[in-house]
């Protein structure tokens, strides 16, 4: 029988018989902190591989269709009625572009400026250029003759020393870039405005303090800052220029959907001739979204501590950041994604 003498108990903070004859734990790399195993995701897992089932069973149905007939899809694709209906379309939309810019710049000015009178002509123009449909504000270009059959130059309500007919002044494409443009003009306003706003206040202040002017405050500190907010937004204003061009075909203008249509009313394959344009115009909207993208990223370098990967790296950390990998987050997207934290 054992007796309170014969019992040894350990000290306070000494390891126990069983605890020192037992081997500590070690990780994947031999040291004694424990391994860190990632959560599992099982219905993300399932719901990757269902939608990727489902894209890889539309892109079968699409390709194996034959009413689409592919090989009349590659015979037309660049043809030189297609190919010249491109490049006005391209034209359209980057003179649109620049010019509606230029001028909702302008009309932006004008409305954060003191000027009442400035700050009512900016508001009644946007307002009235947005409440119309595109659509009619070009049938009403296009109809301008009916209102305004001369047009002249001379002294203001006096008498005129050039005056030139409006029907052979403007023709269907020169009509449809003014249409587009004045729309434009309305939209790029406020884009720019509120990309101004999204300045702080205090870089004003501190320019005005360190002496420079209301302009080169403008065009040196606000603008470039306000660039941040401005491109995501005129990159999209892009794209729906680029596709809202296709709109001008009413007015029998060149571009790449009236074109098409040319085509199609003489061969009657509709279909074809359509995804011609469809595959088109995807081609140029990949193009430039990827340019949005470097855009984007360019003048995100005062803002972010970390700029965004590339697609390139995307692809390259792609098997280190997937699900289960054994060092998850190893690769570039990953570094980037923990200094983002």
């Amino acid at each position: 029988m054992l007796t309170p003498s014969d019992v040894t108990v350990p000290a306070a903070g000494s390891p126990g018989p069983d605890t020192a004859r037992r081997p500590p734990r070690s990780g994947a790399d031999g040291s004694g902190s424990p391994r860190i195993v990632p959560r599992r995701h099982p219905g993300r897992l399932l719901a990757a591989v269902l939608a990727l089932l489902a894209c890889v069973m539309l892109v079968n149905s699409v390709v194996r269709n034959k009413a689409f007939q592919w090989d009349v899809v590659g015979r037309y694709f660049t043809t030189t009625a297609v190919l010249d209906g491109l490049l006005l379309t391209l034209w359209l939309t980057g003179a649109v572009m620049v010019l509606g810019f230029l001028l909702g710049t302008v009309l932006a000015v004008m409305r954060l400026s003191a000027n009442p009178v400035l700050r009512t002509l900016s508001w009644g123009y946007v307002w009235i250029f947005r409440s119309t449909p595109l659509l009619v504000q070009l049938l009403f270009w296009f109809n301008i003759g009916a209102l305004y059959p001369t047009l002249g130059l001379g002294v203001p309500f006096g008498p005129q020393f050039v005056t030139v007919k409006t029907v052979n002044l403007l023709g269907p494409t020169l009509t449809a870039a003014i249409g587009l443009t004045l729309h434009e003009t309305a939209y790029a306003a406020e884009v720019v405005r509120g990309g101004i706003l999204s300045v702080d206040p205090g870089q004003t202040e501190a320019a005005q303090a360190l002496g420079l002017s209301r302009r080169r405050t403008l065009r040196r500190i606000v603008v470039p800052q306000a660039m941040r907010s401005i491109v995501p937004t005129a990159g999209n204003m892009l794209i729906g220029t680029l596709k809202g061009t296709s709109i001008v075909s009413v007015l029998a203008v060149h571009d790449l959907l009236y074109s098409v249509q040319l085509v199609y009313n003489q061969t009657y394959q509709v279909i074809p001739l359509l995804m011609v344009a469809t595959l088109w115009y995807i081609a140029v909207t990949t193009v430039l979204s990827a340019g949005q993208f470097y855009v984007e990223r360019y003048y995100a370098r005062g803002d972010a501590r970390a700029l965004p990967p590339t697609p390139l790296q995307r692809l390259r950390a792609l098997p280190a950041d997937m699900p289960g990998a054994r060092h998850a987050g190893a690769g570039p997207l990953g570094r980037w994604v923990r200094t983002r934290r």
